[in-house]
């Protein structure tokens, strides 16, 4: 099995008709959730903000096609009657059902669809494969591939499923995650754990740098594999969550490469990460490298407006990775192959190492390259 449904104790099920999907996950189990941090937030993030500090979820319920965002009370009043449906579909405390959409801002939620997809596939919840891929194309919008992933800890699993392609920037993007782990772990500690994952990894995936009304990532311990080592736990959860936004990144909207930036020498971690998010996210750099041009000029430049303090005549810049990295700025000093430059820009996967000689803190952030195709998409995407 891919991910989820590898889990013990968690079955799926999804429909797609056009723009218009549903997926229903039944688990049961302590929970927790992190959320987008933009000011106008969709009806169900609003809903489950306040209902997931009741530490469980019993199942989700996801829609695609509408996101149900800036809708007013009824929004909020569509949001918990999707609840509803999803507790009716999977025959657990409404309270416990975790929901979620995706879609166009600005529009109402077609519940007599929402109802009738949930009837139609309630009685196709299963453990396989087929039935994890269905709920994993539910959710998709602009997504081009499902997104699975799956790490084996000793004893015990983590997976998860989640969609995103755009409006992707720090502090979550226009994603919904759905993490589950077979472990058993106290709720506040799953909570700081997931926090701290997606920190570390959604938090640092730059699409586009608008930051969605609508992410969620709802992470469910059924408690199938019993105690485990909190430590060992947190690894295979940002393992995990890293994996998903790795795979958001490589399918940005219209993407022709994933960017990674590895930022070393930074006074601390969050430096570091401001850093890597910055560059990820500049649109010189993107598109940079969709023209495989090796303007590293544009990476150093975009290091120097993130708000950490370095000495850029100490900074060591180089592309490409291992014994095939290329240098391309020595501790202030240019060194720059362009031809060899070039060349490591011409696969799918295209890598940036800064070391800012600034301290001990190093992060890594995700990102894509910036083609027409992502005009194209966003030009017409309520049309």
């Amino acid at each position: 099995m891919k991910s989820i449904c590898a889990i013990e104790g968690v079955e799926a099920a999804g429909i797609k008709e056009g723009k218009y999907g549903l997926a229903l996950i039944r688990a049961e189990g302590t929970a927790a959730g992190v959320f987008t941090s933009n000011l106008v937030r969709a009806a169900p993030v609003e809903l489950m903000m306040e209902r997931i500090r009741r530490g469980r979820l019993g199942g989700v319920i996801a829609n695609s096609g509408c996101a149900n965002a800036h809708t007013g009370r009824r929004g909020l009043d569509d949001a918990a009657a999707m609840a509803a449906l999803g507790a009716g579909a999977l025959g657990v405390d409404e309270r416990e059902v975790g929901v979620a959409s995706t879609g166009v801002i600005g529009r109402y939620l077609d519940l007599p669809r929402i109802e009738r997809q949930a009837g139609a596939i309630s009685g196709s919840l299963a453990r396989t494969d087929a039935a994890e891929t269905a709920a994993a194309r539910a959710i998709m919008t602009t997504d081009l591939v499902e997104k699975h992933a799956l790490v084996v800890g000793e004893g015990f699993s983590v997976g998860g499923i989640c969609k995103g392609s755009g409006m992707i920037a720090p502090n979550m993007g226009t994603m919904l995650a759905f993490l589950y782990t077979d472990a058993a772990i106290e709720q506040p500690i799953l909570s700081a754990a997931l926090r701290l994952a997606a920190d570390r990894t959604f938090n640092r995936v730059v699409v586009d740098g608008d930051t969605s009304t609508n992410d969620v990532a709802f992470l469910t311990a059924t408690g199938a594999a019993g105690r485990v080592d909190a430590n060992e736990f947190e690894k295979a959860l940002e393992a995990c969550c890293r994996s998903l936004a790795v795979q958001i990144a490589a399918d940005g909207e219209g993407a022709t490469r994933l960017i990674e930036v590895v930022v070393t020498g930074a006074p601390e971690e969050e430096d570091a990460a401001a850093v890597a998010r910055t560059i990820v996210g500049s649109p010189l750099v993107k598109t940079a490298v969709y023209g495989e041009d090796p303007n590293w000029g544009r990476v150093i430049a975009a290091a120097g407006r993130a708000g950490v303090e370095f000495d850029p005549y100490g900074a060591s810049l180089s592309i490409g990775e291992g014994e095939g990295a290329v240098p391309l700025v020595t501790k202030g000093e240019i060194v720059v192959d362009l031809a060899r430059a070039k060349a490591q820009m011409s696969g799918k996967r295209v890598v940036f190492t800064l070391d800012l000689g600034a301290g001990e803190g190093e992060a890594t952030a995700w990102g894509c390259d910036l083609t027409e195709r992502y005009v194209e998409i966003n030009g017409k995407y309520t049309t």
